[in-house]
């Protein structure tokens, strides 16, 4: 058996185990108990950072009138528990200052502990964008798994997985446009490819011209010619650098042309404080 065979089947386990805690609530050898909410840690592994306050209101409320649907899950640690899944639940529970709850005890290292942190939130669509892609990339990467077998195993398209991997191209300032909602995701995805100026410049107008995605494409399908079209006139122009490069060579510096341009490569300092001096000069 492959490498990647076994670990992707280790991953499979993994989802496996996940749904069987949920399905059961008393799997065989876990176990379903309050909790004081004081005695939770965080997962220091969570995928998501980004929390909606309005919607943990909205959640909390609905946990103190109604009871709570579905327990968390933990796991026990030396001075307490660690929450493998359910941080919009505690979170939410705490906002409206309940002190306990229900939550299901499962036995994990700490590596499975990351693994069904991760698919949890997949699972359960909790991930903006850029954390879903980040998580995509750490299953991939931890697994040693294709986009195709990752696909089988969440259930979701292949796809769909490699666009939103694709997104993690963009600029950190794009990334967090995306987060924040300034942009969707269908705008990030028809920046990819631009520089980070290209970038910055049409997430600026697609927030100040409210821009569809659809004249978003059409803007850079617009920018791509124009370059094009640059690109044409040059190639038509030819530069004669011999003379400029006989004199730099006289320097003792190495010079090459390439398609217009002549190119100074310094093999050492003492070659750039050279041609440095004739501009101090």
């Amino acid at each position: 058996m492959s490498k990647a065979k076994a670990l992707g089947r280790g991953l499979e386990a993994l989802l496996g185990e996940m749904g069987d805690a949920y399905e059961n609530e008393l799997p065989q050898h876990n176990s379903v108990m309050d909790i004081e909410l004081k005695h939770i840690r965080p997962n220091p592994f969570q995928p998501r950072k980004h929390f909606d306050e309005a919607s943990l209101a909205e959640l909390g409320e609905s946990i103190k009138n109604d009871g709570l649907l579905q327990p968390v899950v933990v796991t026990q640690d030396i001075d307490g528990f660690v929450l493998i899944s359910g941080e919009r639940r505690v979170r939410a529970s705490k906002l409206v200052k309940l002190k306990s709850i229900r939550a299901i005890l499962i036995n994990v290292d700490e590596a499975q502990m990351r693994q069904l942190s991760l698919i949890e939130n997949i699972q359960r669509d909790e991930l903006n964008a850029i954390e879903l892609s980040e998580a995509y990339q750490e299953l991939i990467k931890t697994h040693n798994i294709t986009h195709d077998e990752l696909s089988h195993m969440i259930h979701k398209s292949r796809t769909h997985i490699t666009n939103t991997l694709r997104l993690l191209q963009l600029s950190s300032k794009t990334q967090k446009a995306l987060v924040e909602k300034k942009i969707t995701a269908g705008h990030a995805r028809a920046l990819i490819g631009l520089d980070d100026k290209e970038q910055q410049m049409m997430v600026n107008s697609i927030m100040g011209q409210k821009l569809s995605v659809r004249d978003v494409e059409k803007t850079i399908q617009s920018m791509k010619v124009l370059v094009s079209k640059d690109e044409d006139v040059q190639g038509k122009v030819e530069y004669d650098f011999n003379i400029l490069k006989s004199s730099l060579t006289q320097l003792g510096l190495h010079v090459k042309i390439q398609r217009n341009k002549l190119i100074i490569e310094f093999k050492t300092q003492g070659e750039i404080d050279t041609l440095s001096s004739i501009f101090t000069k």
